[in-house]
């Protein structure tokens, strides 16, 4: 049973790595995030204890405490902040927004995890710091793979690469062979069915279902952006931002303000993905950016899923950030299905 097996997430955030493992069958017993308003969505819908705290405080002797009596394998995962490695960094990587991944090596060394896996964007792939934590595993006898995916040949429905790793005590370990190279989830496949909302516009049947109030100039820029993938290229010299006009920030114009396609995976999502400005957020046909519900479904989010207490106030930047920080649901299972397709292999060679 996928439940002798207790995981452990770190930098778990709103909990949508948890999740996968949880609709897998596997027992996730806690999440570790410094953020502490995702502590009720994370124990609500992962039934997991959510601690509160920086991982660089973070105890080997504490975590060991969570595992408690392991009957099965002990697991280990997490996705260390993305933003460091990111393309969009342009600032350069200091050594303290190192120490997470650090740190992470380190707990892996003190505790030992029979499985271990750790999900990034894929500039980490470059950065001296991923060979150093591959020499940790090396040195404490683990097996690994790593490889860039695209989530959305996954199941995903947007485009999303990411850098995927997975370490075992037991043996050869790797991800499942891709599920949806043939059949991507679109856009449409996800967001079609909702019911058609302004920009600033609440759905009353779904709170969730909102879209953020445009400007005067902004409304004018959506709609002259052609529906279905277009993008700002189409404007005429009025709309166009200053810095775009440049030669230098020209060729930012078709990536921001731009619409998504209809029968094409979403671009990335991020924490500022329900700003019209912010990528091709736009929606293919509606006069406004992508909702919060929308990025969520895009994220592969439950509808049932319980972001926030009922009692309390939606801020869309507040859960924006829950949702663009997210591993999205559907990956968490695919890197579940990988370790339970090891876990039986191993248990076949008994």
């Amino acid at each position: 049973m996928q439940s002798e097996h207790k995981v452990i997430d770190l930098f778990c955030g709103i909990g949508g790595l948890s999740h996968g493992f949880v609709r897998s069958g596997f027992n996730v017993v806690a999440g570790v995030d410094n953020d502490s308003a995702c502590k009720y969505g994370f124990e609500q819908n992962n039934k997991a204890q959510f601690v509160d705290g920086d991982i660089l405080d973070i105890t080997s002797d504490q975590l060991n405490d969570l595992y408690g009596d392991v009957k099965g394998m002990k697991i280990l995962v997490g996705c260390a902040p993305c933003q460091p490695f990111s393309k969009l960094n342009t600032r350069g990587i200091t050594d303290k927004q190192l120490q997470p991944l650090e740190k992470f090596a380190q707990l892996i060394s003190d505790i030992q995890p029979d499985i271990v896996s750790m999900e990034n964007v894929k500039g980490l792939l470059k950065n001296p710091i991923f060979e150093k934590f591959l020499e940790n595993l090396d040195e404490n006898g683990y097996h690994y793979s790593y490889q860039i995916v695209n989530f959305s040949d996954y199941g995903v429905p947007q485009n999303r690469f990411r850098l995927v790793l997975l370490a075992s005590k037991h043996g050869e370990i790797n991800l499942i062979p891709p599920t949806h190279l043939n059949k991507k989830k679109t856009v449409r496949d996800t967001i079609a069915q909702l019911e058609a909302i302004t920009d600033g516009q609440v759905s009353e049947k779904d709170p969730l279902h909102r879209a953020r109030s445009l400007s005067p100039l902004n409304k004018k820029r959506i709609k002259a952006t052609p529906k279905d993938g277009g993008n700002s290229r189409s404007w005429s010299d009025d709309l166009v931002l200053e810095c775009h006009k440049k030669n230098t920030g020209n060729s930012y114009r078709g990536t921001v303000y731009g619409r998504m396609s209809w029968d094409e995976p979403s671009p990335t999502m991020t924490t500022q993905c329900t700003g019209l400005g912010n990528g091709r957020y736009g929606h293919p046909e509606q006069d406004r950016a992508i909702t919060l519900r929308e990025a969520a479904l895009f994220q592969t989010f439950p509808k049932s899923y319980k972001f926030i207490a009922p009692t309390d106030q939606i801020t869309t930047s507040k859960l924006a950030r829950f949702i663009g920080n997210a591993v999205p649901v559907r990956a968490g299972e695919v890197i579940a299905k990988s370790i339970e397709k090891h876990i039986l292999e191993l248990n076949a060679r008994k």
